[in-house]
């Protein structure tokens, strides 16, 4: 039994959350960091070009979740060829996974580029508001791959066992980000001013970072990325086991993106400063709940290791612990927000409207924070447990049958208002509800075992 088998399965509970959490803060950190930093320069420009990136948002996190989904089903191979030590078989996953990245990239590409006006239309831009997302969505379709390898890639290293370097490519790639966001958006030094373009290319330049690393680490490093001795029995092979895990992933995913554009697009009927506010408030949104989110990300370990060891109680003592933590955290970061809301979203945009609309969110979704972590905790502990349908159905239930229809119905009666209570209304049901469900069949496939 190695070293982290044992501290999983033996040390305190709370104390091994909180090592497996640690590490896993700083790669999400630099992915939020992304946001915040491109918001901020962007925000400089104009309320405009704020609500253009805000209207991108739902796209890109499109995108990802694809990217993220595909990379949960490569982890999965990956992993259990690794504990095989079967060297072959981690060759012909990585390697033909990789392509099956490029494919899914160069359609997202080609799609996105002709689509561009139809989809921002549906999503309520005006006409005015379209010319800087084109300027943006353009840069950033074409180069997609840059997007999707990476994460890919990154799915597979971490399936060999190493989760501290994708972290740091992705700390690395903020900081380079961050650089080159001003110098290429208000024109630096030798550079033009190119506003919203700018800051597309700037995402560009630190995504190519990521995937130079990435491929050299599987390449040199790990030398499993070959195209020798390829056959299509082999690459189908690859794709049918990526693809059984990654393709319910993929779609669950895709729940999260696809009710942002609804809410994007009831929100843009009060006007782009709306959108801008909401845009703002919801990348402090990823900030705020950077610990809830580390939490859940390495739950699966926690949990997996423990029930393959017969340890039950571990991982029911685990998730209590897990959900007492979200809720005094979420009650703790309510506050803060209260307090330092205002000067922070100043920060990002001081127009009157965008500042209201993003103070009127922070003072009701943080309200259930604490509850909406208790919901991604059992959702993600299902999937463990070989769950994958109910965390779904689960998930679809909070967005399409508790959330949108509430915002549609607020956003009748109250406004703005209604549109942002829905959601901390929706946590306040399904929290507990999946909370139930989880302990149920926790206690279902003990019994059973």
């Amino acid at each position: 039994m190695n070293k982290n088998r044992e501290m999983i399965t033996k040390d305190r509970e709370s104390l091994v959350l909180a090592r497996l959490t640690g590490p896993m803060v700083l790669g999400i950190l630099g992915m939020i960091i992304f946001n915040l930093v491109d918001t901020y320069f962007v925000g400089r420009l104009g309320t405009k070009e704020l609500a253009a990136l805000s209207f991108t948002f739902p796209v890109v996190m499109t995108v990802s979740s694809i990217a993220l989904g595909l990379g949960v089903g490569l982890t999965a191979a990956v992993s259990k060829a690794a504990g095989r030590q079967d060297k072959e078989a981690l060759t012909n996953l990585i390697t033909w996974g990789l392509l099956l990245a490029i494919g899914i990239a160069a359609i997202v590409s080609l799609t996105g580029q002709l689509t561009i006006g139809a989809v921002f239309t549906m999503l309520g831009a005006d006409s005015a508001t379209l010319v800087p997302i084109r300027e943006y969505m353009e840069i950033w379709y074409w180069a997609v791959m840059t997007v999707i390898i990476p994460m890919t890639g990154n799915s597979a290293i971490r399936g060999l066992g190493d989760t501290k370097t994708p972290a740091r490519v992705m700390i690395i790639a903020a900081i380079i980000n961050a650089i080159m966001d001003p110098v290429l958006i208000f024109g630096l030094g030798p550079f033009p001013a190119m506003g919203v373009a700018g800051a597309a290319l700037s995402t560009v330049l630190s995504r190519i970072v990521t995937l130079v690393v990435t491929l050299f680490i599987l390449i040199h490093r790990e030398k499993v990325i070959s195209f020798r001795n390829a056959s299509l029995s082999k690459i189908f092979s690859a794709w049918h086991e990526i693809l059984y895990v990654g393709l319910p992933n993929i779609l669950s995913k895709l729940i999260i993106p696809l009710g942002a554009g609804i809410i994007t697009s009831l929100i843009a009927s009060f006007g782009r400063e709306a959108v801008a506010g909401f845009g703002v408030a919801s990348r402090i949104e990823m900030f705020a709940l950077v610990l809830i989110q580390a939490m859940v990300t390495v739950l699966p370990i926690f949990v997996g290791q423990n029930w393959g060891a017969g340890q039950t109680g571990r991982v029911n003592r685990g998730l209590n612990r897990a959900n007492r933590f979200s809720l005094l955290y979420g009650a703790g970061m309510y506050l803060l927000l209260l307090a330092l809301g205002k000067p922070v979203i100043r920060l990002f945009n001081s127009d009157p409207m965008v500042l209201e609309t993003a103070l009127l969110y922070i003072r009701l979704v943080p309200l259930a924070y604490g509850l909406q972590g208790m919901m991604l905790i059992a959702v993600t502990t299902m999937n463990v447990l070989k769950k994958p349908l109910e965390s779904a159905l689960l998930n679809l239930l909070q967005m399409f049958g508790i959330y949108i229809p509430l915002a549609l119905l607020g956003s009748r009666f109250w406004g703005i208002t209604g549109i942002f209570l829905a959601l901390p209304i929706s946590y306040a049901v399904m929290g507990p509800v999946c909370n139930i469900l989880n302990h149920y069949y926790i206690r279902k496939l003990t019994a059973s075992a």
